[in-house]
C-alpha cells in the first residue's frame, strides 16, 4: 500500500515541473502525509494543468456517507476496472498527486523499520490517482483521492508487498488527459516503476505518528 508520503518542494519549482500557471492555496513543506489530510493533485482542465487541493481517502459520489474513506486511501491497478468505486473513475477523473518521497514499512524479525524511498535524483515524481466529489448531507462538496497501487518492483520487493503507481514523465500528459478513455491504454501505464532509478533509506520511527510532521522525519539513521 502507500499510506505516507513527503512533499516538501518550492512552490516555483513546482509550478515548472507541472506547467502550472498558479498555485491556489499555500504550499507549506510536508514530511509526513498522512491519509484524510488534504494533499496536491493536479488535474488537466482545457488543456491546461491545475493544481488544488483533495481530501486522501476516496468517498464515491454515490455513497451515502464518508465511511469509506479510510478504506479507499488505495486502489490496486489489478482490479481497478473492476470495482464499482474506481473503473468509472479511471476513465474519467485521473489525477497525480506531486511527491518527492513516500514511507514504507520494512519488517525485520518481529519489528518494523520504517523506510522512505525516493528517487536517485531526489527530485519531484508522480503517484497516478483518482479522484471524485461527494456532496455531504449539508450539501459541502468534498473532494477526495485515492493514490493506485501495483506490485513491487525488485527495490520495493525487499520492502513491502505493494507500491504506488509512479508514472513516467512522458506518460503524465495521456494520464491526465481527460479525452483518453482507451482503458487498455491507460491500463499500459501502471506498472512498477524502473528500481534502477530509485533508492531506499532508513529512518526514524517518528514518522509512525502522524502528530511528527518535522524534517527530522527524512533523515537517514
Amino acid at each position: 500500500m502507500c499510506g505516507r508520503f513527503t512533499l516538501f518542494v518550492k512552490p516555483d519549482d513546482l509550478k515548472e515541473r507541472y506547467n502550472l500557471e498558479e498555485i491556489p492555496f499555500e504550499l507549506i513543506p510536508r514530511y509526513n502525509i498522512a491519509p484524510a489530510q488534504n494533499i496536491a493533485a493536479i488535474i488537466n482542465d482545457k488543456d491546461k494543468n491545475r493544481i488544488g487541493q483533495l481530501k486522501w481517502g476516496l468517498i464515491p459520489s454515490w455513497s451515502k456517507d464518508e465511511k469509506t474513506a479510510y478504506k479507499m486511501i488505495n486502489a490496486k491497478a489489478e482490479t481497478i476496472r473492476e470495482k464499482p468505486s474506481f473503473k468509472n473513475l479511471f476513465i474519467r477523473k485521473r489525477c497525480i498527486i506531486p511527491v518527492d518521497g513516500f514511507y514504507e514499512w520494512k519488517r525485520i524479525d518481529n519489528d518494523k523499520q520504517p523506510m522512505r524511498i525516493i528517487m536517485k535524483d531526489e527530485g519531484i515524481f508522480s503517484l497516478a490517482g483518482l479522484y471524485d466529489t461527494w456532496i455531504n448531507p449539508d450539501g459541502a462538496r468534498i473532494n477526495t483521492c485515492t493514490i493506485i497501487t501495483t506490485k513491487p518492483n525488485t527495490l520495493m520487493g525487499d520492502i513491502h508487498d505493494r507500491m504506488p503507481v509512479i508514472l513516467k514523465r512522458e506518460d503524465e500528459s495521456l494520464w491526465l488527459n481527460r479525452s483518453v478513455q482507451d482503458g487498455d491504454l491507460l491500463e499500459t501505464l501502471l506498472l512498477p516503476y524502473d528500481e534502477n532509478q530509485m533508492k531506499a533509506y532508513p529512518v526514524s520511527k517518528m514518522v509512525g505518528n502522524v502528530k511528527n510532521d518535522l524534517p527530522e522525519c527524512i533523515a537517514e539513521i
